[in-house]
């Protein structure tokens, strides 16, 4: 494995670079700003802003064909401009699940007119998709969703209630999956729609959170008219294009969230333990070393990745390590950060908290991180049976209809 740039990746991450020096300043940790709270008006209008500059400049949807607005890049190209971007101050990223989830889906599924609409908008950031799958009775079984969706004449008719919809509240449209077929095996019996979430019968309540944020949304459909070129797919075929789109989710959702190692390792030079540095203590230096290594080996685990895509090969469930281990990652350095701040950790205000509440909003939003993208138990289940060959775990609805499946 070569972790060096060819020289055409070293060309594409200076232009990458050279670029983002003339636009936005250099991330600075010791200031970072929490990026789990509410999501504003203002933020969204900089988002919007900064993605239409990277589209005009050609480094939004470097991996799309470019009739629909992208650079025709590789996958190599789209990883470095990631890492490049990743060391500036770039408003927060609204478009993670439309452009990472929502579109490609469409890409792979929607006609030509469907594309001509809707692909340009998203990648300039003019408007915004969720994804809409997660329901109270059927979260990491997304299979086991409720929510119908009957033909009505030449088209459809949605009821039912989703649940945990990442920005709902603000998002222009959306990725629906609903039961078509309550006679047929769950996985059998689902069909996918792109909807507007603007649209008479959709209903949006968004979910007060322990952080203080109100990111999560339910959503409510009550007789939600859809017309059938809203489908995505052919009837009953909805469980390929979830996969499409939860392939998409596990590699987005799996890349690290601050605070990390090296925001944990600032905390420790600004604090200290009985008149000393905390990073001169020998235990915290253990723990240091112990998430060091963590962090170590899942940026190697991502490099098997980066090697599959730089081989035009797809990469496989091996997607699930990075995303399980980050997750319970993320919540043990802020929890031993707080530990770390004492009195102090009880001050939440980015104003006055160390390093502008990093570890105060991590700790709160870790939880949820360990639920999106799949929770911990789903992910273990997947590395077991297809990473590791474990055999599967029984289930006993797997051929029998949904209407006898007792839910």
């Amino acid at each position: 494995m070569d972790f060096d740039d060819t020289p055409d990746e070293a060309a594409f991450r200076a232009e990458a670079r050279a670029f983002l020096d003339s636009r936005r300043p250099r991330k600075d940790r010791a200031r970072a700003a929490s990026r789990y709270g509410d999501v504003g008006p203002s933020e969204i209008a900089a988002a919007k802003n900064w993605q239409a500059q990277k589209a005009d400049a050609g480094f939004a949807g470097i991996t799309w064909p470019a009739e629909w607005g992208g650079r025709g890049g590789d996958p190599m190209q789209q990883i470095i401009w990631n890492q490049e971007e990743a060391g500036y101050d770039v408003p927060y990223n609204v478009f993670l699940i439309g452009l990472g989830m929502c579109i490609p889906t469409l890409i792979a599924y929607a006609d030509r007119d469907v594309l001509a609409r809707f692909v340009r908008p998203a990648l300039r950031g003019d408007e915004i998709w969720c994804q809409l799958f997660s329901e109270p009775a059927a979260g990491s079984d997304v299979a086991g969703l409720r929510t119908s969706a009957r033909r009505d004449g030449a088209g459809w008719v949605v009821n039912g209630q989703k649940v945990w919809t990442s920005g709902a509240h603000y998002c222009d449209y959306g990725l629906l999956l609903a039961r078509t077929d309550p006679m047929v095996p769950k996985h059998a019996g689902l069909t996918a729609f792109w909807i507007d979430m603007k649209a008479p019968g959709v209903e949006i309540r968004p979910i007060h959170q322990m952080s203080g944020g109100s990111n999560f949304n339910e959503v409510f459909f009550t007789d939600l008219r859809l017309e059938d070129r809203q489908r995505l797919g052919a009837p009953g075929q909805g469980w390929k294009v979830a996969i499409t789109t939860l392939m998409n989710e596990r590699l987005a959702v799996g890349e690290p969230r601050r605070p990390d190692i090296h925001d944990l390792i600032e905390l420790c030079r600004m604090t200290e333990i009985d008149g000393r540095p905390a990073i001169a203590d020998s235990a915290v230096r253990m723990k240091l070393a112990e998430w060091w290594a963590d962090s170590a080996g899942l940026t190697y685990t991502r490099f098997r990745t980066l090697t599959a895509l730089s081989r035009g090969q797809t990469p496989g469930p091996e997607n699930a390590i990075a995303k399980v281990v980050n997750a319970t990652k993320l919540q043990a350095i802020a929890a031993f950060g707080m530990d770390l701040l004492g009195q102090a950790g009880a001050v939440m205000d980015p104003a006055l908290a160390p390093m502008a509440g990093l570890f105060q909003d991590g700790l709160l939003a870790a939880p949820g991180q360990r639920i999106a993208g799949g929770t911990d138990e789903i992910l273990r289940n997947i590395i077991a049976e297809r990473v590791l060959g474990l055999p599967g775990d029984v289930r006993v609805d797997k051929d029998a209809p949904f209407s006898r499946s007792g839910r």
